[in-house]
C-alpha cells in the first residue's frame, strides 16, 4: 500500500466510511475504559441537549451513517427527532432490535440492558423503530447469538424477511462474544424464500481481535455494508498501563500516531480500513473533541509493512472477551 501524503489526499476522494455509533450519547454509561475522572450529576435534559449537538456536528462533519438501537437509551429517539430537522436523502441509520435499556438513566444501576430475542420483542420495537423511515436501510439483530435461539426462530425469521420486503430494508445482524465467527457463518447460511436473509453483518475487529477477517469474502460480497464495531476495543487500544502485555503495540501506535500527527485512535481506525476498505467503521464518540479526533483515520493510509505490523499484535478471540467481561460500565 502506497504511503500518501496529506497533500496528495484532495486527488484521491477516499471513502468516507466512517460513521457515528450512538451508545455513548444515548445513555450515561457504557462498558469502556475510562478516559478521564472528571463527574458531575447527570442531567436527562443537558445529557439530550448533548446529543443532538453531536449527531449535528457530526453530519456537519461529513458523516452519513449513524448506527442506533432501543438498547442505547435515548438514541432512537434522539435520532428520529434530529432527523426531523433534515431533508437530506444520503443520510443512512441502522438500528436494532432485541435489547431493552432498563438502568433508567441511572449510573449505578446494577444491571443495564436486558436481552429478549422473542417474536413479541420484535414487533413491539419496530413499531418505534420504523418513525427512522425512509433513512433507516439496516435492521439487525441486536447480538445474535447461538444461546437465544434466533436463528433457529422460523416465525422471527419469516418476520424480518416480510419487514425487508415491505420497507425495502437490508437486514442484519451485530456479533458480540467469543463465538461471533460461529454466529457469522451460521447467519450467512439462512435462507428465507430462496434468498439469504442476511446482507449486513455488524462485527467487533480490531488490531486485537482479527477473528473474523477469516470471512472476509463473504462480507466483501454482501449487498449491504459489512459495519465495524469497537475498532478501539472499547479502550484497550488507547495506550494505558493497566495492560502492560500490550506495551509493544502501545508503543509502535504512539510512533505511528507521531508520524502521521493524529492520536493512536485515528491509527487504529485507519488499520481497520486498510483491512476492510469498503467497511463501515463506527466511532463512538460522545463529544466533538473525539470526533474530530476519529475523522482524522481518513487523512492519512498506513503502508502495507505498518499494516502487517499492526496485525502481529492480534490475540486470540478468548481472551479478548475476557478481558472485555472484565471492563466495567462508566
Amino acid at each position: 500500500m502506497k504511503n500518501l501524503s496529506l497533500n496528495n489526499l484532495e486527488s484521491l476522494k477516499i471513502k468516507n466510511n466512517i460513521g457515528l455509533g450512538t451508545a455513548a450519547i444515548g445513555r450515561p454509561v457504557y462498558i469502556n475504559i475510562k478516559s478521564n475522572t472528571a463527574s458531575s450529576a447527570f442531567s436527562r435534559p443537558e445529557f439530550k441537549n448533548k446529543g443532538f449537538q453531536i449527531l449535528e456536528e457530526a453530519y456537519d462533519k461529513g458523516v452519513r451513517y449513524f448506527d442506533t438501537s432501543p438498547g442505547y437509551g435515548l438514541a432512537e429517539e434522539l435520532l428520529v427527532n434530529w432527523l426531523k430537522t433534515k431533508k437530506d436523502p444520503s443520510i443512512q441509520v441502522s438500528t436494532k432490535w432485541g435489547y431493552t435499556y432498563v438502568a433508567d438513566f441511572n449510573p449505578d444501576a446494577k444491571v443495564h440492558e436486558v436481552k429478549e430475542h422473542s417474536i413479541d420483542k420484535l414487533n413491539a420495537q419496530w413499531e418505534y423503530s420504523k418513525q427512522l423511515l425512509p433513512y433507516l436501510k439496516v435492521y439487525q439483530i441486536h447480538s445474535a447469538t447461538l444461546d437465544t435461539g434466533v436463528l433457529e426462530n422460523t416465525e422471527v425469521l419469516k418476520r424480518l424477511h416480510e419487514l425487508k420486503k415491505e420497507n425495502n430494508l437490508t437486514i442484519g445482524l451485530s456479533t458480540t462474544g467469543a463465538n461471533q465467527t460461529e454466529v457469522l457463518e451460521k447467519a450467512l447460511s439462512i435462507q428465507v424464500e430462496n434468498e439469504a436473509l442476511f446482507q449486513s453483518f455488524q462485527c467487533t475487529y480490531n488490531i486485537l481481535d482479527q477473528s473474523v477477517f477469516k470471512y472476509a469474502e463473504a462480507l466483501k460480497n454482501l449487498s449491504g455494508p459489512f459495519i465495524i464495531k469497537e475498532a478501539l476495543a472499547n479502550g484497550r487500544l488507547i495506550p494505558n498501563d493497566n495492560y502492560p502485555a500490550y506495551k509493544n503495540l502501545y508503543d509502535f501506535m504512539n510512533r505511528l500516531a507521531k508520524q502521521y500527527h493524529v492520536g493512536v485512535d485515528a491509527i487504529a481506525l485507519q488499520y481497520c480500513m486498510a483491512i476492510f476498505p469498503e467497511a463501515l467503521i463506527l466511532s463512538g464518540a460522545s463529544s466533538g473533541e473525539h470526533l474530530d479526533a476519529n475523522l482524522k483515520a481518513k487523512q492519512f493510509l498506513l503502508t502495507t509493512s505498518e499494516v502487517d505490523e499492526l496485525s502481529t499484535y492480534g490475540i486470540s478471540n478468548r481472551k479478548y472477551w475476557q478481558e472485555r467481561k472484565e471492563l466495567a460500565w462508566n
